[in-house]
């Protein structure tokens, strides 16, 4: 069973299609893409019955903790998917992941253990067990193209498409869902143990591009948010049915 630990910055950019463009102008001779191109993800997130991870976070506490189980294309009973721990503390992520199946994920939140090794299946199951109830509450899915540095720790991804559901929320039925940006948008993310390298922030300063606090599980809450108040909006009683 594949297990890792990360722990490093993660910043967050929103784009335009032109500014995608020039950026990965700029970026040749520094970065090339990873051997699987563009890659489609979908991340089934879990919450309380109250949504208490999601709206703890949207406070951008200096502490906040997501859990979710992750595909790398649309997963089959038996292939491989990744069970992810994500901290973030002080503007550093830490992220505990273990390779495993659906079937072993689902009976690891019934209570068994997801993994026999000791530190990293504490951690998840104390997750677990401090947040009664977590259930599937949002599968997030985009289209994914990663960069790496040669000889180096920084990482860059675009993020296209990023989409949502609420219902269906099953990581081997399909890799549909509601837009969450505009078409020609993408989302940027900068991952790197260190400072930014200056060639960087030098090309992100030129483009115009800044950092966004962009959350993709964080906006299809606040959209789902929105449109059930709409519906009660809608269906509301009017005052005077109950007069007398």
């Amino acid at each position: 069973m594949a297990i890792s630990v990360m722990q490093r910055y993660e910043l967050k950019y929103l784009l335009d299609g032109s500014q995608t463009d020039r950026l990965l102008e700029r970026l040749e001779g520094y970065m090339e893409a990873d051997a699987f191109g563009l890659t489609s993800i979908a991340s089934l997130y879990y919450d309380t019955p109250d949504s208490r991870l999601i709206r703890a976070s949207l406070e951008k506490p200096i502490y906040k903790e997501k859990l979710r189980l992750r595909s790398y294309g649309l997963a089959a009973a038996d292939s491989p998917v990744y069970l992810e721990l994500k901290r973030k503390y002080d503007g550093v992520v830490y992220k505990r992941r273990v390779q495993t199946t659906i079937p072993r994920a689902e009976r690891f939140f019934a209570g068994e253990a997801v993994t026999e090794d000791g530190q990293i299946g504490r951690e998840l199951a104390y997750f677990r067990d401090h947040y009664p109830g977590l259930r599937p509450a949002c599968l997030i899915i985009y289209d994914r193209t990663a960069y790496f540095q040669p000889g180096g720790d920084l990482r860059l991804t675009i993020d296209r498409k990023p989409r949502y559901r609420t219902e269906d929320l099953d990581l081997t039925h399909s890799m549909e869902g509601i837009s969450l940006l505009d078409e020609d948008r993408s989302i940027l993310e900068i991952k790197v143990q260190g400072a930014m390298p200056l060639w960087l922030s030098g090309i992100l300063s030129r483009e115009g591009i800044f950092k966004s606090s962009f959350s993709k599980y964080g906006e299809a809450w606040k959209r789902e948010q929105a449109r059930k108040n709409e519906t009660t909006i809608i269906f509301a009683a009017p005052h005077w049915l109950g007069a007398a």
